[in-house]
């Protein structure tokens, strides 16, 4: 089944206009399914699909004559009288294409809709090649909003009042869909398995294919092994703060380069890095961000992690496109585990009254207008909500 992904309608806002429009994000998030979606429910038929992949495409766009370049785009079918779209998947094969597509879109006015794994270097070349002529969108493993479309289950009732207690009712419409969203997360390879243990083979081959065609492909880092060893070090510290010296010391590797290090597995999306939420930006700077995997299933595949370090692992990846998302912290151990604009969320198991009276306490006090608990277990009070409440 077709998806229809949360991020499609701003994707289709941007249809009308002149720039180019690249969808990134990490292998096997649905980038390509995405691509053909907007390409079949483009009106025009003044359209060419090219997936890049594919050497022949290649060397289309190869040529160092970007006017041959558009005649042979003429020959496949487009049409310089009318207003031309051209998809082009995978474009990190080509390296010159940044600017092959500044040229055709300058100089013949051609609709660029893009996608591309998320590539380091790819996604620099197209910031310092296309400034001003582009629109960027992320594309990230399905929310839980998103999962529950491939169940067939309704989205749950949006209440007015958000901190109003759920019935239990409600929430064990969703509990198994929850489980299995906890267990083997959003990708949607995974997620069109059927068996437990066709969906384990999957998460082992989106891991594997990261590694390989992500870090030892596209990186010019000499060490493979140590990002590698990097990579099981941070799978294992889901959801703590980051101890860059600890990590260097772990890994005999100067601080500069684990950096560097983390600087690319951010950048191709496989972590996220949360920093702590302060109204000094200097002190902000000065405290080490937490780390969270990109997806609850790859966490849970390949982590000896704890059951709330998971979960919490899960609700941030269903906030995280929402904007941007940071936690807060005391000396004294009292935190909130995310704030994003001026709701603030504190995940639990299975919370008490007393975590729930704690959360908006500590709300109140740094100014956050809405502090949640998000449970895992269904606890009949007011301020508590769910993964589908997200």
């Amino acid at each position: 089944m077709i998806i229809r992904r949360n991020i499609y309608p701003a994707i289709e806002s941007v249809l009308p206009a002149p720039e180019a429009l690249v969808v990134t994000g990490m292998r096997r998030v649905g980038k390509t399914t995405l691509l053909k979606t907007i390409l079949e429910h483009l009106p025009s038929p003044n359209k060419i699909y090219l997936d890049l992949e594919n050497p022949r495409n290649q060397l289309y766009f190869e040529q160092t004559d970007y006017d041959a370049v558009f005649a042979t785009l003429q020959l496949l079918g487009l049409n310089k009288n009318e207003r031309m779209y051209v998809f082009l998947d995978e474009i990190q094969r080509v390296r010159n294409l940044p600017s092959v597509v500044k040229y055709l879109l300058d100089t013949y006015g051609i609709k660029f809709i893009l996608s591309g794994s998320s590539s380091y270097y790819l996604k620099n070349q197209f910031s310092e090649s296309l400034v001003g002529r582009k629109y960027i969108f992320e594309l990230y493993p399905l929310s839980f909003s998103e999962f529950l479309q491939t169940k067939g289950l309704p989205p749950p009732p949006i209440s007015d009042n958000p901190a109003a207690p759920v019935s239990h009712a409600l929430y064990e419409t969703y509990k198994v869909s929850m489980d299995e969203y906890l267990q083997f997360g959003g990708f949607p390879g995974v997620v069109q398995k059927t068996s437990q243990e066709e969906k384990k083979a999957a998460l082992e081959d989106i891991f594997t294919s990261y590694y390989q065609l992500e870090v030892l492909q596209w990186s010019d880092f000499r060490k493979g092994h140590k990002i590698r060893d990097l990579l099981m070090l941070l799978l294992a510290r889901t959801g703590s703060k980051l101890e860059i010296s600890k990590l260097s010391s772990l890994l005999g590797l100067a601080r500069e380069t684990v950096s560097d290090y983390l600087a690319f597995l951010q950048g191709t999306y496989f972590i996220h890095l949360v920093p702590p939420f302060s109204t000094n930006r200097d002190v902000e700077i000065r405290k080490a961000p937490k780390v969270y995997i990109c997806d609850p299933g790859l966490a849970r595949q390949f982590a000896q992690v704890d059951e709330g370090a998971l979960f919490e692992n899960a609700v941030y990846a269903n906030l995280h496109p929402k904007g941007h998302v940071q936690y807060y912290q005391r000396k004294n151990g009292l935190e909130m585990d995310f704030i994003l604009g001026n709701q603030g969320y504190e995940v639990k198991l299975h919370p008490h009254k007393d975590d729930v009276r704690k959360t908006q306490a500590l709300g109140n006090e740094i100014g956050i207008q809405n502090a949640l608990t998000v449970s895992r277990d269904y606890v009949a009070l007011p301020g508590v909500i769910y993964l589908f409440n997200l």
